[in-house]
């Protein structure tokens, strides 16, 4: 069985992540979507939240797609991540060249220090590689019509941390 991780902070989860999982369920008999701390990122969801959100997206793509599709919360190193869910393969999703120079930095630091991982890059698919976490949120707290970037699940709580703070 091939395990794959795709990693994020999914804060909140777009389609953009979507479109992502649902073609990395292609490529990968079990799907582990590791949902990262990262505090450095001032998230407006809980840990908690980001894994509840991705496990109730997770579960209409499940049925979907037949692969087996889990949240896993993580505060440790990518790679270290990657061991602990038994992953061979970490999916990244590109939407331009700047993130592909991040990315390739990750990947050798990633094989530096586990070289049995394989990284593998999906481009975001062109109606998605607008859509970012940090700018849907933007969008959000500034009254905006986030419909076209996210499931109405999460643009319901989005719009609930607005309101409620």
């Amino acid at each position: 069985m091939r395990t794959g991780l795709y990693p994020g902070t999914f804060d909140p989860m777009t389609l953009g992540h979507l479109d992502i999982i649902r073609r990395a369920c292609s490529l990968v008999d079990r799907l582990v979507v590791g949902v990262a701390m990262n505090m450095e990122k001032s998230p407006l969801f809980e840990l908690e939240e980001r894994v509840a959100m991705v496990e109730a997206e997770a579960a209409l793509l499940q049925k979907e797609t037949g692969t087996s599709i889990t949240a896993h919360p993580f505060e440790n190193l990518l790679i270290d991540c990657a061991n602990e869910v038994g992953a061979s393969v970490i999916i990244r999703g590109l939407r331009a060249v700047s993130d592909f120079e991040y990315e390739y930095q990750m990947v050798g630091m990633n094989r530096a220090l586990e070289s049995g991982v394989e990284t593998v890059f999906l481009m975001a698919d062109a109606k998605c590689q607008v859509i970012a976490s940090k700018l849907v949120k933007e969008i959000a707290r500034l009254g905006g019509d986030i419909s076209t970037f996210v499931s109405p699940q999460v643009e319901s709580s989005v719009r609930q941390k607005f309101v409620t703070g």
